[in-house]
C-alpha cells in the first residue's frame, strides 16, 4: 500500500510542483517534511506538474519509501501507512510544512494507483478580481480586471461553451510545446460570478501546458468585445495559437480538483 495525501497550496512562494535546483517547490518541501515526519526518505508522486506560481485547492500525491536512499528501511516490515494511524498523519506532516501548505486528508491506495495516470479528469479555476481599483487581499491570488457588465459576463460564457468537446487543442497550447497529441476532451467549460471574483472554470480529461491560462485569456478577449463564440470554434479549428488570446499570468489560476474512478 502506498500513502494517498490530499494537500492544498498557496503557490505565489514556489517554482512549481517538481523538484529544482533554481528554486523552492512544493514536491521538495514535501519531501522534507515526509523525512522529518517518518525518519526516511520517500518517493513522492504528485497528480499534476504545476507551474511556478500555481495554486491548488485540493492537489493528490503519493508517498512510500525510497530504499535507495534510506536502505535501512528495507528491513522493517511495516508499510508505510501502518506507521502512523490514518486519521493522524495530517497533523502529523502538517507539524513540518510551511503555513503556505497543507495535508488535508490521507488515505491508503494500492501500489498499482498513480495520482496522475489514474486520473479520470481534472478541474481547474482562473480566478478574476472584477473592480475598477485593486484589492491588496487578493494580490497574487487573483487577476485584475475592470469592471465587466452583464453582456460582457455573457460573451464570456459563451466563449466559455464553445470550447466544451472533444478538440485538437493546440491553439491553447504553449509555443514551442514538444507535445504531439493535443486532443483533449473538456467536459464542462463555465463562468460565473461571487461578488466581486469572476471564476472561469473547465473540466477536461486532461491539459496541455499554459492550456487553461489561454483558455481564459479567450474568454477575457471574449468578454472584451474583440472575440466571439464563434471565433472561439474557429480559434480551435486553425489550430494556431497566435489567433488564441493571451497567457493570463499564473496566479489566477487553481488546481480545484482532480476525481478518480
Amino acid at each position: 500500500m502506498k500513502l494517498l495525501l490530499t494537500i492544498a497550496f498557496d503557490g505565489g512562494a514556489y517554482c512549481g510542483w517538481q523538484s529544482q535546483t533554481n528554486g523552492p517547490t512544493i514536491q521538495r518541501t514535501i519531501n522534507r517534511a515526509l523525512f522529518d515526519t517518518y525518519g526516511f526518505d520517500c518517493l513522492v508522486t504528485g497528480c499534476s506538474r504545476t507551474d511556478s506560481g500555481v495554486h491548488a485547492r485540493r492537489y493528490f500525491l503519493t508517498a512510500e519509501p525510497d530504499y535507495s536512499r534510506s536502505p535501512n528501511r528495507a528491513g522493517d516490515t511495516r508499510g508505510i501507512v501502518e506507521i502512523i494511524p490514518l486519521e493522524r498523519v495530517p497533523r502529523a506532516i502538517n507539524v513540518h510544512l510551511p503555513d503556505d501548505i497543507a495535508v488535508i486528508s490521507a488515505s491508503a491506495v494500492l501500489d498499482s494507483f498513480h495520482p496522475r495516470y489514474s486520473a479520470k479528469r481534472k478541474t481547474y479555476e482562473y480566478v478574476f478580481y472584477d473592480s475598477a481599483e485593486r484589492n491588496p487581499f487578493y494580490r497574487g491570488r487573483a487577476y485584475h480586471i475592470q469592471p465587466m457588465d452583464d453582456d460582457a459576463l455573457r460573451r464570456m460564457s459563451e466563449a466559455a461553451a464553445a470550447m466544451i468537446g472533444q478538440h485538437d487543442f493546440r491553439a491553447f497550447m504553449a509555443s514551442g510545446s514538444s507535445i504531439v497529441d493535443a486532443v483533449r476532451e473538456v467536459t464542462e467549460c463555465n463562468v460565473s460570478r461571487e461578488g466581486d471574483l469572476v471564476i472561469f472554470s473547465v473540466t477536461a480529461d486532461g491539459f496541455l501546458y499554459n492550456m487553461v491560462r489561454i483558455m481564459a485569456g479567450t474568454a477575457l478577449a471574449a468578454a472584451r468585445g474583440k472575440i466571439d463564440a464563434y471565433g472561439v470554434k474557429k480559434v480551435i479549428e486553425s489550430r494556431d495559437r497566435r489567433q488564441a488570446g493571451d497567457t493570463l499570468p499564473p496566479y489566477g489560476l487553481y488546481l480545484k480538483d482532480v476525481f478518480y474512478a
